[in-house]
């Protein structure tokens, strides 16, 4: 990072976005064929597959990054992510909805929880970023998950491409997409006003965003096993 003062809030948002223009995985090369409309069934059906990894994985992540806080107040904030991915009852929850977009896309949902279709080195990067959330501060911790600041935009993106170009694909199932566009900015803000107040020398703020930068490479390396293994 070049300067040491303290960035203000509007600059270090600035400066995640002038990372995630290069980094963040909505301009890797296999989402932007994914938005064109050039994915074959069986690659959205690869990455539909090793997706759900990554989706595993997350309320794992949040678990680690609520018992790393003494603050019950951040605690009760934080929670409701647990809820959202692995619901409060059987049939709900963001996990059920990938499952029910696995069966929309033509997979077989319990296989695809099974997880033995996913590639090892989508595991290897998924399990990366656990390891990230468990080593690092809870600061870090939370400034990791900053990629979902730009995530409404991709799913919106997402919605609208999948309408336009994959008509074989019932809207129906793709309730996991348009539920993250309002969670994902609700959970954003949550992180980006946490963040904001406890990165207070411009040494915190660096460390805040090296740890968005290796979350972005996390998910591009997982598009990259993904691409790799189903090539068009």
């Amino acid at each position: 990072m070049n300067g040491t003062a303290l960035l203000n809030k509007s600059d270090f948002i600035e400066q995640l976005r002038e990372k995630a223009k290069r980094r963040y995985h909505d301009v890797h090369p296999f989402h932007i064929a994914m938005h064109d409309g050039k994915l074959s069934k069986s690659q959205i059906q690869g990455w539909v597959t090793n997706r759900y990894y990554y989706q595993t994985r997350v309320p794992i992540k949040d678990a680690i990054i609520l018992s790393k806080s003494d603050d019950p107040s951040f605690r009760r904030q934080w929670i409701h992510r647990i809820a959202d991915h692995d619901g409060r009852a059987d049939g709900e929850g963001g996990l059920f909805l990938w499952l029910k977009l696995a069966e929309g896309v033509g997979l077989d949902p319990k296989e695809v929880a099974s997880l033995r279709g996913v590639l090892p080195p989508v595991r290897f990067a998924c399990d990366a970023y656990v390891q990230l959330v468990r080593e690092r501060s809870l600061l870090e911790a939370v400034a990791s998950s900053l990629t979902e600041f730009f995530a409404p935009d991709i799913m919106a993106t997402r919605l609208a491409a999948w309408e336009k170009h994959y008509p074989w694909v019932d809207p129906a199932v793709q309730e996991y997409f348009r539920s993250r566009v309002t969670r994902a900015r609700r959970d954003s803000t949550e992180a980006i006003e946490f963040v904001s107040a406890h990165a207070k020398t411009r040494e915190l703020q660096d460390k805040c965003i090296e740890a968005f930068v290796i979350k972005c490479d996390i998910l591009w390396a997982l598009l990259d096993a993904v691409a790799a293994a189903y090539p068009s």
